[in-house]
């Protein structure tokens, strides 16, 4: 590929998980649409961020790309490689080893009954990199180090760490096959307040060292401007609206967003007050049954008939800057 071209490429991507009725003979009696028709593009060394109200499909956008969900429609592009056409061992551990991904519990990311060494290592095992078992040690111990932590901690278990120690060795095992793209699925969110930063410090480093690629995936909308150079915003398993990060914060285009933007606390108390805030009413749909038209329209301040009978256009308004709203002029 060419170097200009994106990393990763998301086109229609859909994910429905089935609902079931019955114990013996199950019948299929609907389906949650939790990722709907959405796309979108990751530039080479570049971070996405991914935001929206918790139930929004984030997740399983994140985890259906990479090939962890089988999508029911839509296809995924990394590097050039189709994730979903590959079927060959080969081809599939070549997309695993370009794209990894860091879990948000890492309590339960971690397994319980392996050491930190074959945790870290088992990328490695995985993939056939450095087959020797001392090369593959002395690996271990330069990615802990570069994660904030003493290579003397290789023998130790997941139970003995605190929950930003568990984060940086699911950072330290994601680095291990040398990826290009990483998905961080609210990586900081299970973390004190305290240690949050140090993590977001750590990635925006690694990233500069290694010219990394995140989708970052995240509730915390002071923290995406920070590190993120794009920001696209969910809801209810569509996109709404795609930006540059300080384009889309000074000059949000859609409802939802500006929702979003108006609930984030400013540390100037006489500018908190000053400001507008936008109120949302009502709960957000079931993904089970999503609205007609607009699946926002129930909640919009600005609803018109238009938006509850059709759904709005996924388009760009300026350069960069995509929207799905009826009411954003042309």
């Amino acid at each position: 590929m060419k170097p200009a071209d994106p990393l990763v490429v998301v086109k229609n991507l859909k994910k429905y998980f089935p609902v079931t009725s019955g114990l013996v003979f199950q019948r299929k009696t609907g389906e949650v649409r939790a990722v709907d028709d959405i796309s979108f593009t990751v530039e080479r060394g570049e971070t996405l961020g991914l935001v929206g109200e918790s139930g929004c499909g984030k997740t399983t956008a994140g985890r259906t790309l990479l090939g962890l969900y089988p999508p029911t429609a839509g296809h995924v592009t990394i590097d050039g490689m189709d994730v979903y056409a590959a079927r060959r061992r080969r081809d599939l551990l070549a997309i695993r080893r370009k794209a990894q991904i860091i879990f948000q519990d890492p309590y339960a990311s971690l397994n319980p009954r392996w050491t930190v060494d074959a945790i870290v290592s088992e990328p490695m095992r995985v993939h056939s990199i450095l087959p020797d078992p001392k090369a593959r040690s002395e690996r271990v111990k330069e990615l802990l180090s570069l994660v904030g932590l003493s290579g003397q901690l290789v023998n130790r278990f997941p139970h003995e760490f605190s929950g930003g120690q568990r984060q940086r060795i699911g950072i330290a095992r994601a680095l291990a096959s040398d990826p290009l793209f990483i998905v961080c699925d609210e990586p900081i969110s299970a973390l004190d307040v305290s240690i949050q930063a140090q993590v977001v410090n750590l990635l925006e480093d690694l990233q500069d060292r290694f010219g990394l690629t995140y989708l970052f995936i995240a509730h915390n909308l002071s923290m995406v401007r920070h590190i993120c150079n794009r920001v696209a915003v969910m809801y209810l398993g569509v996109m709404v609206e795609l930006g540059e990060r300080d384009e889309l914060y000074d000059h949000p285009l859609h409802p939802y967003t500006q929702a979003l933007l108006s609930a984030v606390p400013i540390p100037n108390p006489k500018q908190d007050r000053a400001r507008q805030r936008m109120i949302l009413s009502g709960d957000v749909p079931s993904p089970l049954n999503p609205p007609s038209g607009c699946r926002f329209h129930p909640r919009c301040p600005l609803a018109v008939e238009r938006c509850r009978q059709e759904i709005p256009a996924w388009r760009e308004v300026a350069t960069g800057h995509w929207v799905a709203c009826h009411k954003v002029a042309e």
